[in-house]
């Protein structure tokens, strides 16, 4: 096949005039195409009197090789200048393939955790035929909506089933985002996996795919059968509890306490929020070690005046999707400061997951249709700012500011929140104008500088001003402030070696927990 780059369609084009625009690339008849594939499509807005979307595809063609050595020998400088343009290269096809094991291993193949990370381990796994073990501390999906809908609406939080904890893990209530800059081509695998299990096709080639949330559940729940129809098992409300270890090397797991499994090889697939898990492990030896990460709040907007700001007099156009931004912005007091998880269309929710704590993050539906798009500013913070040499220090900096928030909320799960023009000013306002704060079960107007540390509210505002000169209107004074958001990623890495390793042999810590994401 023969990849083709940069075919530009306006708003007005229908695609089924692709086949023809690839046919001109390559200076051939349409008829010579075989067939044609969509491997990328992405909204161009930078000229906001031309928006159009960009496609990459790959066409098979009739004496593919033949064509090539023509064009790329051809003198004729429009040739070459649209071979430059349109950077034609032969596609290599990739394939990856799982193969079975033929050599039988003894005792239990353990993945903890079912979060993106554990939920492909453990596809991994049992598609090799090794019959994984799969514990997950909260509740599968079906049972963890109610529990986490009960905390939306009456703030009854449940420790062990929530938006960080049970099936699917934290990102089962975000918005489903496919988003990665490593450049694998096992990524392909992964999504379509993702497909065959109910996740829209469209993210095949969509440039910034999501699933969103109602989908996600229902693919997560396919995804366990198909890991169970492999030999995979999976047990839930399961919480790993302990570690026997002997000469260097894991012997067995311990479960709620209770129960003692052997194991042969361990995946820890922990998340960012298992801080319990954090702490057995450090105690059992596992060389743990503090990371930088990033805290902040969630922004929000009207989503028309994201999509104004982004397509100008396109803002309504039916063919384009709800406006996505990215933005961020390096300080002179050497803090970064960035947006992170924007979801359009979207709403604040509730993440907590610890009693006495507030914390918030985004969620999108399928459709993007909410009235308001959000999106986390987060300020970099660094181990120098946790003022102690102990691994979980970050923990420990994460927890004083949710519990601020809690009190500052009022000693329940309602998130302090603030318009932004208050909060520019440091003072307080008691009501919201044009932007109503989605974030439930409620929020209370208050002054957030009071959850926070000096440095990380003065980044705020100087990030937010020079995002405004890149984003017309995001420092609105009526968006709407809603905080902490602290669970970005994680606190901790668990340092393994080059075979993946950790200091106790045979646990493989893995994902966004253990500090690879």
């Amino acid at each position: 096949m023969i990849r083709v780059e940069e075919l530009c369609l306006k708003l007005s084009q229908d695609e089924s005039i692709l086949r023809q625009l690839a046919a001109s690339a390559l200076h051939i008849d349409s008829k010579n195409i075989q067939s044609i594939n969509w491997v990328k499509k992405a909204v161009d807005s930078r000229k906001k009197s031309d928006i159009c979307f960009v496609y990459t595809v790959d066409v098979l063609v009739e004496n593919e090789t033949a064509l090539l050595a023509k064009l790329f020998a051809s003198k004729d400088p429009n040739i070459q200048k649209q071979l430059k343009y349109h950077r034609i290269r032969k596609v290599e096809l990739f394939q990856y393939i799982i193969p079975k094991t033929r050599v039988p291993i003894p005792n239990h193949v353990i993945v903890v955790g079912t979060g993106p990370c554990g939920m492909f381990a453990a596809y991994a796994l049992a598609k090799a035929g090794l019959s994984p073990l799969i514990l997950e501390r909260g509740k599968k999906v079906e049972d963890r909506i109610a529990d986490v809908n009960v905390f939306f609406k009456d703030g009854i939080l449940n420790p062990e089933s929530n938006v960080q904890f049970g099936e699917g893990g934290a990102g089962t209530f975000s918005d489903g985002k496919l988003y990665t800059l490593v450049n694998d081509q096992r990524t392909h695998f992964i999504f379509q996996t993702l497909v065959a299990c109910g996740a829209p096709k469209e993210i095949l080639y969509d440039a910034k795919p999501h699933i969103g949330t109602d989908i996600l559940r229902k693919v997560m729940v396919k995804m366990r059968e198909e890991i169970v129809e492999m030999g995979g098992r999976f047990r839930f409300e399961s919480k790993l509890t302990g570690l026997k270890i002997r000469n260097g090397l894991v012997k067995s797991a311990v479960i709620n306490n209770m129960e003692e499994l052997p194991v042969a090889k361990l995946i820890l697939a922990i998340g960012h929020s298992a801080r319990d898990t954090f702490e057995m492990l450090l105690d059992s030896g596992l060389f743990i070690q503090q990371k930088a990460f990033s805290v902040g709040v969630r922004i929000e907007h009207h989503a028309e005046t994201i999509n104004k700001a982004q397509y100008g007099n396109f803002f309504d156009h039916e063919k384009l999707p709800v406006a996505k931004y990215k933005l961020a912005t390096h300080l002179k007091n050497g803090r970064g400061v960035y947006t992170f998880c924007m979801c359009p269309g979207g709403y604040v929710i509730a993440a907590a997951s610890e009693p006495e704590g507030v914390v918030v993050n985004g969620m999108s539906e399928y459709l993007q249709n909410g009235e308001n798009s959000n999106s986390a500013v987060l300020v970099n913070v660094h181990p120098s700012d946790f003022l102690s040499s102990h691994p979980l220090a970050g923990v420990e900096f994460q927890r004083t500011i949710e519990q601020k928030a809690f009190r500052l909320g009022g000693f329940s799960y309602t998130a302090p929140a603030q318009m932004l023009g208050k909060f520019l000013k440091n003072s307080s306002g008691s009501r919201f104008l044009s932007i109503k704060p989605t974030y439930r079960p409620h929020v209370t107007p208050a002054n957030i500088h009071e959850c926070f540390p000096q440095y990380i509210t003065e980044s705020l505002k100087a990030g937010i001003a020079e995002m405004d000169k890149k984003l017309r209107g995001f420092a609105s004074p009526e968006a709407v402030l809603t905080a902490p958001e602290t669970r970005s990623s994680s606190p901790i890495r668990i340092l393994r070696d080059e075979n993946y390793s950790s200091s106790i042999k045979n646990i493989f810590p893995a994902g966004e927990g253990a500090g690879y994401a």
